[in-house]
């Protein structure tokens, strides 16, 4: 363990599910080893004060804790920020965040539409010492580390077809009630793709794959649900998203499919990549988060899949011996530590960078011209959009 370690103060602003899923990243800190760097939750904001008392409980280093989030960002005492609100208010936020100087990892989509995703962007350009990333957990997955150094290596030869999602089915039961991700006004436009597209293009645009033109099939699967008063009300935006995509990458021109469906039964919470190559093919998914399967290939040769188990690898090195699994708890604390690197190291000394501000810029023109797709019943290509 390094001798002295770089003290990152966050505050964390939202403190539902991900703000819970952040601090407690920060609470087992000690599964690292050998890095340099260490976050310490130090102030929380939320409008619903009910959600204090588990952050105080288990954190002794907040000294602020607020309803209003410009208390933090006019906090000295504060490096960073996690920030999770819901999609109609991440413009404000995060150009709030970015102007008061300090550093931030927001939510996806990165704005509730292009426009507020483009003018984040543009306080980002004004203010280059504020280091701003999106989180995406996946990528840190063995698998997905595993494909993204076949992708590195060039091993698939010509790329034949590429497959990408996320699949749940929390909102399968139609006796849910609805909440604000059915709601435009606070969720946007794109339904589910904003929720989930980030997670399905994360990889894909890493490696360069933008789409030129995409062809979209949204589904509104349940159109009402119960409210909090016991009313059916409409539910307003897409539960289901399957997006064809044309890609042209490397003198190389394939399709490519994404998935992110919030009713796709008997899924969990699945993420997927599948690449198939001429002389290579690889696929893995958190739906059987050890095993990757892949596929050498050369001429006359027999044709056949093959599995490993993966055990335990890290981008970061932890404590966990290489026999056991890793999870969705370890991927967030590999994307922090990610973050915290970034942060502490700058952006040279990465082992792999979270979802930067240019990637959700990209993923926004495709979401916006799957949402003109499915209007206009055709292919758009995304020289439309941008």
């Amino acid at each position: 363990m390094p001798s002295a370690r770089k003290i990152i103060r966050f505050g964390v602003i939202g403190l539902g599910l991900m703000g819970r899923e952040f601090a407690s990243a920060a609470a087992r800190w000690c599964h690292l080893l050998d890095v340099d760097f260490l976050p310490k939750i130090t102030a929380i904001c939320d409008t619903n004060p009910q959600l204090f008392p588990w952050f105080e409980d288990n954190f002794d280093n907040i000294t602020l804790k607020s309803a209003d989030y410009h208390d933090l960002l006019n906090n000295t005492e504060i490096d960073a920020i996690y920030c999770a609100v819901p999609h109609n208010l991440h413009q404000q936020f995060y150009t709030d965040i970015i102007c008061s100087g300090k550093h931030l990892l927001g939510e996806k989509p990165f704005g509730i539409d292009l426009p507020a995703n483009q003018a984040i962007l543009e306080v980002i350009r004004q203010h280059p010492d504020v280091v701003v990333a999106c989180s995406s957990e996946f990528p840190f997955f063995p698998g997905a580390q595993r494909i993204i150094r076949f992708v590195e290596e060039g091993r698939f030869g010509r790329i034949i077809e590429v497959s990408a999602g996320l699949l749940h089915s929390s909102d399968l039961d139609p006796m849910k009630k609805i909440n604000w991700k059915r709601m435009i006004a606070i969720n946007g436009e794109y339904g589910c793709m904003g929720d989930l597209g980030m997670h399905a293009l994360h990889l894909p645009l890493r490696f360069g794959w933008l789409p030129e033109r995409v062809y979209a099939n949204l589904s509104n699967i349940v159109a009402q649900r119960y409210n909090a008063e016991g009313k059916l009300v409409p539910c307003e935006t897409w539960d289901n998203a399957t997006l064809s995509c044309d890609v042209s990458a490397s003198g190389q021109a394939f399709p490519m499919h994404l998935q992110t469906y919030r009713i796709a039964p008997g899924e969990a919470n699945t993420w997927y990549i599948r690449i198939l190559g001429t002389d290579f093919s690889a696929e893995y998914s958190t739906k059987y988060p050890k095993t990757l399967r892949f596929m050498p290939y050369s001429s006359g040769a027999e044709q056949g899949w093959h599995s490993v188990d993966l055990g335990y690898e890290s981008v970061y090195p932890t404590i966990t011996g290489p026999i056991f699994e890793f999870g969705f708890t370890d991927a967030i604390l590999q994307m922090w530590a990610a973050f915290c690197d970034q942060l502490a190291n700058g952006k040279e000394t990465q082992r792999f960078r979270c979802a930067t501000p240019e990637e959700t810029a990209q993923h926004h023109h495709v979401l916006t011209a799957a949402l003109h797709s499915q209007a206009e019943k055709r292919a758009v290509a995304l020289s439309e959009i941008m």
